[in-house]
């Protein structure tokens, strides 16, 4: 589910992974880096051509930059297929600069170019002055070229409901995704087998490189902080600074992290449940939580006979509430449109929340085609449809509010041609320094996963958000945290911290929109709901 839309096994499933290994993968990750001079050839043995950078300004952020950066398709064959990576910065102001920071919001499938003018605006200013703030969409995303896009229309509504009550409406969903893993083989063969995790590290390398940077730093979220950790395996001595906000369980790389989200999501939809009884007065659902969760379960269950407008049917409510998990600054406009069509049987808010927070725009296939091509090569899954559906249902019985619709997310890759790698050790013992973010209640990257990195990364300090549910809590109006998030950046000196949380919303006057500059609104929509 860690995916830039709107934005996870057994034992036996990492064992099969091991047989499966990619040798290149192995080789990359096991052999000492050399190191070389800034500007000298990378790890592929090509010298990086400089980049030419020319101004894009955005009427936010004025003195944006822009470049292509060409990379290998292949990186064990470097000079083969050459493919594109589109680049974002703001240039350092200072005197002296501390280097590069790349930043990544995401997903796999996140593109990260609008996210390099944010974090250097919403930095402190004498920091954002020491680096040269640089966004990339990696490999397959964006701008970047080629694009993957494997089935147009694919999350058009109506679409079957998740939850697979009898046989017709499971078949109805796998040969959904059955479709899309066939149209993403007949589309992209060519690139698939270099849509992955570690390729895209490499290609950070190849970035540095090009840049003329002896070291770079990166700050990365969910999905970024598996990149971020996967660089540092392969270069340690490049990294200067290395933030990891909102930290995916390394160790469940990807089959187990999802089922894993599918217990703290759930868990996440009933604080969010508990949150609208506070406010009986106001959206008259009740005072008691678990009357407002049989309400939402109601509302699903009507949704699923009769779609609200012809478009939010069962598998479209879930969507719509996904994001609340992500973000509690959508809880007010979740919470209005629910009661207006449980209370007063009115459908426009629930449909006008639904565009909003739901619906997918014809881009956002390009985000869900590579999401899809990097969790389907990065790692083995299982084949077995037996196995999912098992462990599905098993799931579900505790955890039903978002077990079944991550399950077809992800399920493409039980059908996937390209034959999978596997999840490399990230354990890191020649790593300085790293500072690692997480709320104690995040669904997306639950929290069990950032104290599983912090043991792998030698140097790793944690500051824990005590309370907080959101994802991506750095520069999203927290003070304690990006207090040290600067402190770190500025110095490099970190240690273990507890932050409290941020309060949660207050309902709104009506369904409306969150304005840019609430809270961590403008982040989020960065960041994106699945990523």
């Amino acid at each position: 589910m860690l995916d830039p839309l709107k934005t996870r096994g057994s034992v036996k499933v990492k064992n099969r992974a091991a047989v499966l290994l990619s040798i290149a993968t192995v080789a990359a990750l096991a052999t000492p880096v050399t190191a070389a001079p800034a500007g000298a050839a990378g790890p592929a043995g090509a010298a990086a051509a400089a980049l030419r950078w020319t101004g894009c300004a955005t009427t936010r952020y004025p003195s944006l930059q822009c470049a292509s950066l060409k990379v290998p398709l292949d990186h064990d064959n470097p000079g083969g297929r050459q493919i594109s990576l589109a680049l974002t910065r703001v240039r350092h102001t200072a005197a002296k600069s501390q280097g590069p920071l790349l930043v990544n919001p995401g997903g796999p499938g996140g593109s990260g170019r609008a996210l390099a003018g944010f974090v250097a605006s919403a930095l402190p200013k004498d920091v954002a002055a020491a680096y040269d703030v640089i966004g990339f969409d990696p490999r397959g995303v964006g701008k970047s070229e080629p694009t993957l896009d494997c089935a147009a229309g694919y999350f058009a509504p109506v679409r079957p409901d998740s939850v697979p009550t009898d046989g017709r409406a499971e078949q109805a969903n796998l040969d959904r995704v059955k479709s899309f893993a066939e149209s993403c083989q007949t589309k992209h063969a060519d690139v698939l087998p270099y849509i992955d995790t570690v390729s895209a590290a490499r290609d950070l390398e190849t970035l540095r490189t090009a840049l003329g940077a002896a070291k770079l730093s990166y700050f990365g979220y969910s999905y970024g902080t598996y990149l971020g950790a996967v660089y540092a395996k392969l270069h340690p001595d490049r990294v200067h600074r290395l933030v990891l906000d909102s930290v995916v369980d390394p160790g469940g790389v990807w089959y187990e992290d999802n089922l894993a989200q599918d217990r703290a999501f759930d868990a996440r939809h009933k604080a969010f449940l508990a949150w609208v009884a506070q406010y009986d007065e106001k959206y008259r659902l009740g005072s008691d939580p678990a009357e407002v969760e049989r309400r939402w379960y109601e509302m699903r269950e009507a949704l699923r006979e009769t779609p609200a407008g012809g478009k939010v049917g069962a598998s479209e409510l879930e969507d719509t509430f996904m994001p609340g998990g992500y973000y509690n600054g959508y809880w007010p406009n979740l919470a209005e449109a629910f009661s207006a069509y449980s209370v007063t049987k009115d459908e426009k808010p629930l449909v006008a929340a639904y565009e909003r927070f739901g619906a997918v725009e014809p881009a956002a296939g390009n985000g869900y085609s590579v999401y899809t091509a990097v969790q389907c090569r990065d790692s083995a899954w299982p084949k077995d449809w037996d196995t999912w559906r098992a462990d599905m249902w098993r799931t579900h019985a505790e955890a039903p509010f978002m077990t079944w619709n991550n399950a077809w997310y992800n399920a493409p890759c039980a059908f996937w041609k390209t034959e999978p790698l596997a999840a490399p050790d990230v354990t890191n013992a020649d790593l300085s320094s790293a500072l690692l973010l997480q709320a104690t209640e995040d669904a997306a990257t639950p929290f069990g996963g950032a104290l599983s990195m912090r043991d792998k990364l030698k140097g790793a300090a944690l500051v824990v958000e005590e309370g907080g549910g959101n994802h991506g809590i750095a520069l999203s109006g927290n003070k304690c945290l990006d207090d040290k998030l600067a402190t770190y950046l500025r110095t490099g000196k970190t240690a273990d911290a507890t932050c409290p949380a941020q309060p949660a919303p207050k309902p709104t006057a009506a369904t409306r929109a969150l304005p840019r500059s609430a809270g961590g609104s403008t982040l989020h929509g960065l960041l994106g709901f699945r990523g």
